[in-house]
């Protein structure tokens, strides 16, 4: 793949669920009367931009790694007025700062907000117009002294659930074996027409992803193709749709908190996470599979972004709720300068955790 086929596919991806993320911002701040001097998609130089009859220079820039819009009265990140910063009377009523904290919620929740938004319409599109993998899960093939293979499981076995939850089509056997709590993996098939359980030990295996990239899987030893060699994806109605598509995000939100629980414990190994390289990586693999294996990258991806948003780290979006829930506890918000202090401390947590993802994305690459 050459390195245009990785880059445009990234750009598009990222520019998408950042104009979103921002314009949840923007949209709310308008409607509050805060006044938005730059909606910027990218960092660093202006590419080009312009200026709308309020006053907002929306911009695009030289680095497409993320984005911003910045209120008027803004001097500093934490979006709080400096006593030596003046504004005319006139200009008060425009700055974020004196809007009723209820308003200010509003505003710094809607970028989020407007991510998991976007993924719920992008996999209701999917579901209603590509339709819904339904394919019925049978072993192909089971190796010789795996785990399955010891555990009892056969040829032609139809499986029916894994570790008591019902499968519903192929993707989702090895994505709940990868995703089980433990190694001990209970599996109930069907057999000659008799519904029968294991217990299968599963292997940690290091082998690569769809993307080619090295990963740790839990793995028993089984080939998986759909019954009869059929493949079946039937289009959903308008509430099937919405509710697949609710369902397809608490599953990636629940498995996504799961998995950094995980790490915080010591039980997962944190080289999953990934950084820019990986999601351009994967972003541009996926958009020569067409076009909705690429929409549901980005649906995936927005809804990373949102969650990731929402951590109480200072710098974040959660961040700055968190000031507001101590205001709203004790009357009064948190002081310029502990604000200040706390955002230096959120820039080195961010920055330490972009160093670890793209050190993870250059490891998978072959560099370390």
């Amino acid at each position: 793949m050459n390195i245009i086929e990785t880059i445009i596919p990234f750009i598009i991806l990222i520019s998408v669920i950042v104009f979103v993320h921002e314009f949840g911002h923007y949209f709310y701040a308008k409607k509050f009367g805060v006044k938005v001097t730059d909606f910027s998609i990218g960092f660093g130089k202006k590419i080009f931009g312009w200026k709308d009859k309020s006053g907002t220079l929306w911009k695009i820039c030289i680095f497409p790694l993320g984005g911003y819009v910045k209120f008027f009265g803004d001097t500093n990140p934490t979006s709080f007025k400096e006593k030596k910063t003046k504004f005319l009377k006139s200009q008060e009523k425009y700055i974020l700062e004196t809007k009723k904290l209820y308003q200010r919620v509003i505003i710094v929740a809607a970028g989020p907000a407007a991510n998991f938004v976007l993924a719920f319409f992008i996999f209701i599109f999917i579901f209603m117009v590509f339709g819904k993998d339904f394919s019925i899960p049978v072993i192909k093939d089971v190796r010789i002294d795996g785990p399955a293979y010891k555990a009892g499981l056969k040829i032609n076995d139809q499986i029916i659930s894994i570790n008591n939850k019902k499968i519903n089509s192929i993707a989702e056997v090895s994505q709940d074996i990868i995703l089980a709590d433990d190694n001990l993996i209970k599996i109930k098939v069907l057999r000659n027409k008799n519904e029968l359980t294991f217990v299968a030990d599963a292997n940690v295996e290091s082998s690569k992803d769809n993307f080619g990239n090295m990963v740790n899987k839990r793995m028993i030893g089984i080939e998986i193709a759909p019954l009869n060699n059929e493949f079946i994806r039937n289009r959903l109605s308008l509430v099937d749709s919405v509710y697949n598509s609710a369902n397809e995000i608490w599953f990636t939100v629940s498995t996504t908190m799961n998995y950094l629980f995980k790490i915080i414990k010591g039980t997962e190994n944190a080289n999953q996470l990934g950084g820019p390289i990986k999601i351009a990586q994967i972003s541009g693999k996926v958009a020569k599979n067409g076009i909705a294996p690429f929409l549901s990258i980005m649906a995936y991806i927005s809804i990373s972004l949102g969650l990731i948003n929402l951590f109480p780290i200072p710098l974040l979006d959660g961040g700055h709720l968190l000031f507001y829930f101590y205001e709203f506890i004790s009357g009064k918000p948190l002081s310029y300068n502990k604000q200040v202090f706390f955002f230096k401390f959120g820039m080195v947590v961010v920055a330490s955790l972009m160093f670890f993802a793209t050190y993870n994305d250059l490891k998978s690459l072959g560099f370390f």
